[in-house]
């Protein structure tokens, strides 16, 4: 379909609950209701009249650890990290549960967003149902709508978060697993858990159409779009049937890795820094314990592991981990989104010194004034500060802190002032006592003035009000929200729904301003979804006569055989003629 005849969006913009609808006014503000960009792009690739309630939740880019390990003698990339969670649920019939209708989560998935002068990483974190899409009542044979609704949230946070000449991946490694994110669900029987091999083709079809429209896009700015599939233990030939059939895949999937080729580092750097750090990872886990050979060996400067010598080695030996040996298989899936225009890292950004990342710091929207996470950027590094992605270089005290150190008197004179008499007590206060009513804090000011003064664009992020979910908390709140999702209970159609409203409430009520409101938007399907045939169903097949072949004749019936006649002599013993019998020859 051209661009011209897509269809416009019926979406239905309301509360799941009983309030009104809220309006879609603009308001300069970030805590009003965000452009429903990722609203319209649902609402077209959903079935035609379904109804899906639609929750994102996000936080803003804080400062966190690099993912990659520094080369020896080099400080960590500055990186900064953004969660995004989107759930969605739908409304049960009034049958099920005998009175109204009530609310469910049926799909969530959640997007780490890493941020630095070089690149932009999603990595796709979790990804988990309910078993529940059964009560939306699909016509038999349409698709499931949870994998579009996976491509398209991918989609939206790539093209919001895209910046010039700045390169993106996606990442994530698909294993199987009974749930994830929704616990007790995968006691429900309607829940249709994937295994391991089908688990990793359910996510190549996934993040295949984004590679067919970044590529069909006329205004694209990528000059290349590929995928790369491993799966550590299988050859590339049998890695090659788990990608999508048709069209000329040899073109848009590679059977390997990319990570030599995202690097921003030379090729004879350790192998450490090649591999990103994520959380949860079986990568992840195995370089912890590699890097322990460096922390105790004699060559710790050179950040070379004893073990491993090469990035082809490390895949060889991640055959054998656990996570890849233990009868199931795991499989590893990225996409390069390759600018047209790609800058040196060395004017990319400006160099990191001392007097620059002080001058950064110094925002109040910085994560050093907020957060309280000082910034090492301006301490000599050593090699074992850059051993662990996770290892940052601090400083022994704050800036502010060092600027007031100047300004305080000599030792001579704080010893005059010690020594003069302290002012006295303050006069004890007498009369009536007059109580006032007490106020509840209805909302963390910091945390709002710190999202209103983050600026939108920087060198190491793009912060676009359109890229933001529906409610913006902070790291701790949003800790707090997901791990109680992992607290609740889906094991039947009661529990679950009644879990699904807990969790939707505490969000709405951790909620700032306006953003309460903004929380969960009703999407109406607009796509017309030719479903598919499924064996057994009502219909009559007319076969062609070239392929119609003559049924053979029928073997004769041995059980209408006459048995032989009574008469008939059938001897017990098989007897040899006399011409069968040969002599032995005398020795």
């Amino acid at each position: 379909m051209a661009a011209h005849e897509r269809p416009v969006a019926k979406i239905s913009i309301a509360s799941p609950t009983s309030n009104p609808a809220p309006t879609l006014t603009p308001t300069p503000t970030p805590t009003s209701t965000p452009t429903p960009t990722l609203l319209e792009r649902l609402a077209t690739v959903l079935p035609n009249d379904t109804n899906f309630n639609i929750y994102h939740l996000s936080t803003p880019p804080t400062r966190t650890s690099a993912i990659y390990s520094a080369p020896p003698n080099t400080r960590p990339d500055r990186t900064y990290c953004e969660n995004h969670f989107l759930a969605a649920s739908i409304s049960t019939s009034a049958k099920d549960h005998g009175a109204e209708s009530k609310e469910v989560l049926v799909y969530a998935i959640e997007v780490l967003i890493y941020s630095t002068a070089y690149d932009s990483t999603f990595f796709v974190s979790k990804a988990d149902s309910t078993g529940y899409m059964h009560h939306l009542a699909l016509q038999k044979g349409t698709p499931s709508p949870l994998r579009n609704i996976s491509a398209t949230f991918l989609q939206h946070l790539v093209e919001q978060h895209q910046r010039p000449n700045i390169r993106c991946v996606i990442s994530l490694f698909a294993r199987a697993q009974d749930q994830y994110l929704f616990p007790g669900s995968v006691e429900y029987g309607g829940k249709h858990v994937l295994d391991d091999r089908g688990l990793v083709r359910w996510w190549c079809r996934v993040l295949d159409p984004l590679i067919d429209e970044a590529k069909a896009s006329v205004s694209s700015k990528w000059a290349q779009v590929k995928g790369y599939l491993t799966i550590p233990g299988l050859d590339s030939h049998e890695t090659l049937s788990y990608i999508p059939k048709g069209n000329p895949r040899n073109l848009s999937w590679t059977i390997g890795h990319p990570l030599q080729e995202i690097s921003r580092h030379a090729n004879d750097v350790p192998p450490r820094c090649l591999i990103p750090h994520y959380p949860d990872d079986p990568k992840a886990r195995y370089l912890d314990e590699l890097d322990d050979e460096i922390t105790k060996g004699s060559d710790a400067g050179s950040g070379q592991w004893k073990s491993v010598r090469n990035i082809d080695q490390f895949w060889d030996m991640m055959a054998f981990r656990q996570e890849c040996s233990a009868g199931r298989m795991v499989g590893f899936i990225w996409i390069v989104f390759t600018p047209k225009i790609q800058h040196e890292p060395a004017h990319a950004v400006k160099s990191d010194t001392q007097s620059t990342f002080m001058s950064n710091d110094s925002q109040p929207w910085d994560d050093t004034s907020f957060l309280g996470v000082p910034d090492g950027s301006s301490l000599p590094v050593t090699p074992a500060t850059s051993f662990n992605a996770s290892s940052q270089a601090r400083p022994l005290s704050s800036p502010l802190k060092a600027n007031d150190d100047f300004n305080e008197p000599p030792a001579s004179q704080q010893s005059v002032q010690s020594a003069k008499p302290r002012p006295s007590k303050r006069k004890k206060l007498t009369g009536p006592i007059n109580p006032r009513e007490p106020r509840i804090k209805t909302e963390n000011s910091s945390i709002k003035s710190e999202i209103l003064l983050r600026p939108e664009s920087t060198p190491y992020y793009l912060w676009k009000p359109e890229g933001r979910g529906q409610v913006i908390v902070d790291e701790s709140g949003y800790k707090r929200v997901t791990e109680l999702l992992l607290r609740l209970d889906f094991a039947n159609l009661e529990l679950a729904t009644s879990s699904s409203r807990r969790w939707i409430n505490e969000v709405r009520s951790s909620a700032l301003g306006s953003m309460a409101e903004a929380w969960g938007h009703n999407v109406v399907g607009t796509k017309a979804v030719e479903r598919v045939h499924v064996a057994g169903a009502a219909g009559v097949n007319s076969l062609n006569m070239g392929l119609v072949r003559k049924k053979r004749k029928a073997a004769p019936d041995e059980s209408n055989i006459s048995p032989p006649a009574k008469n008939d002599t059938i001897p017990a013993v098989n007897v040899l003629g006399a011409s069968m019998i040969r002599k032995k020859a005398k020795s």
